[in-house]
């Protein structure tokens, strides 16, 4: 089995944020990859890996990182492959990842989720992917439609809030 989407976080602290993608990815059936690579720390590293990814196999890259949050762009540099980029909330309630990530240069897109919004980002992930796969697209819509049914049953308890002003 071969990856066909990678994981990708600056350091190994952004996992319990990131976990939400590879669990998601998991029960999709998403065969994925994950590694902590940094933009600062292991640039040639991240640089090979960016280069390298496609011919891997790999098919979208999410990339996630805090504070300078170079990551994402520093591999969309390097590669023809989507990147999604994941801000996460290090320093300033994240906004300074979500600037850097958001921030590219023309020529350079990096697709980006709100801060520590991991789950998204593999969504949109999947979302691509079922653009070829209709069994994934199939997993997908039932993911889907299941969160409607969550809003449904929601909405059923709250008719039993019994308040002396509650008109509903």
């Amino acid at each position: 089995m071969k990856a066909i989407v990678s994981v990708i976080m600056g350091s190994t602290s952004d996992l319990p944020v990131m976990k939400k993608a590879t669990d998601f990815l998991n029960d999709m059936q998403v065969p994925f990859e994950v590694n902590a690579l940094s933009a600062h720390r292991t640039p040639e590293a991240v640089e090979a890996f960016s280069k390298g990814a496609k011919e891997r196999g790999v098919k979208i890259i999410i990339a996630a990182a805090g504070m300078a949050a170079h990551l994402p762009g520093v591999i969309a540099a390097s590669t023809t492959l989507p990147v999604i980029g994941v801000p996460i909330n290090s320093t300033l309630d994240g906004m300074d990842a979500l600037l850097a990530i958001v921030q590219m240069p023309p020529g350079i897109p990096v697709a980006t989720v709100g801060v520590n919004a991991s789950l998204n980002a593999a969504i949109l992930a999947v979302e691509m992917l079922s653009l070829a796969d209709d069994n994934l697209a199939g997993r997908l819509a039932a993911y889907k439609e299941n969160l409607k049914k969550k809003i449904e049953k929601a909405n059923e308890e709250l008719k039993e809030l019994e308040y002396e002003y509650k008109t509903n």
